[in-house]
């Protein structure tokens, strides 16, 4: 997110594309086939792209992930993005440039959000430095940034009906929270506080407090010390399903502006909305790298 809460950016990067409409349609048994790099614009001139490709377009290091014309890498210090994409509709255009992710310190978490370990959450860098300098008039900032990983081994609808998870930057460092609701009605909440250096620790979660549903009303619920209510800042990505937005709460007596997700598996999981999510996750099977 930019320093002045007007812009941000998300960039995520799969291999088996886990809402791609074709992976889904697949039977999600071959994942290389189903790679992506997902970016997405918000603010001013946003823009939304997620192209699912086959396996011509997947190349891995140690150090770099390419999916066709865009890769990140490790340089040791820093992530780096380099970014050549094209936006899906109805805003149909190029999203070029680079961007990067500069984590103040690597931690060692790794919690299971099933019981038997078939998800794994893996926050990185809770706290990172931002920089993005994209080819379109304005986005040309730096902010805050925040860098983790989720892998799994089954399908999301298959073992949850609903979560949320929201970090939020403080004067002592940020704070993490995962609830998790279970398709076996179990739940799973957890709040991590994060360190500059990169210690964490669990701590004790505030009151789970709702607040204004998405427009497309996706129930919305985060952290919040006892009377204080969360409200949105800056809406990112509202889906049928899914629900992406900067969210200033208060937590220990202290104002603070993060990001937060909410996301309803069982809307997901219903065979109607993937034909609406392929118009804005075309396949691009074939690709040819450069001689």
């Amino acid at each position: 997110m930019s320093s002045c809460g007007t812009k941000a950016i998300s960039i995520i990067s799969f291999i088996g594309s886990v809402f791609s409409p074709w992976y889904a349609w697949s039977g999600r048994k071959d994942p290389d086939n189903h790679c992506c790099i997902n970016v997405a614009t918000y603010g001013p001139g946003g823009r939304f792209t997620m192209t699912d490709r086959g396996r011509e377009a997947l190349r891995t290091t140690r150090d770099t992930f390419q999916v066709g014309p865009s890769q990140m890498r490790w340089d040791g210090e820093r992530l780096i993005f380099d970014i050549n994409e094209i936006s899906s509709p109805p805003l149909v255009s190029r999203v070029r440039g680079q961007v990067t992710v500069t984590p103040r310190a690597v931690t060692d978490v790794e919690l299971p959000l099933a019981a038997d370990g078939t998800h794994v959450w893996r926050p990185f860098a809770p706290l990172s430095d931002i920089t993005v300098e994209l080819e379109a008039s304005g986005w040309q900032w730096s902010g805050q940034g925040y860098f983790d990983a989720n892998f799994g081994t089954r399908a999301l609808e298959q073992d949850f009906n609903y979560w949320t998870w929201g970090c939020f930057p403080h004067s002592d460092g940020a704070t993490a929270f995962y609830d998790v609701t279970r398709r076996d009605g179990s739940q799973y909440e957890t709040a991590i506080a994060f360190g500059e250096d990169g210690s964490a620790e669990h701590v004790e979660a505030p009151p789970l407090t709702r607040f204004k549903n998405s427009l497309w009303q996706v129930r919305r619920e985060t952290r919040a010390d006892p009377g204080a209510t969360p409200k949105q800042h800056l809406s990112m990505l509202d889906a049928p399903f899914y629900s992406r937005s900067a969210v200033r709460t208060r937590l220990n007596g202290e104002d603070v502006l993060g990001v937060h997700e909410a996301l309803d598996l069982r809307r997901f999981a219903s065979p109607l909305l993937k034909p609406m999510l392929a118009v804005r996750v075309p396949r691009r099977a074939g690709w040819r790298w450069p001689d």
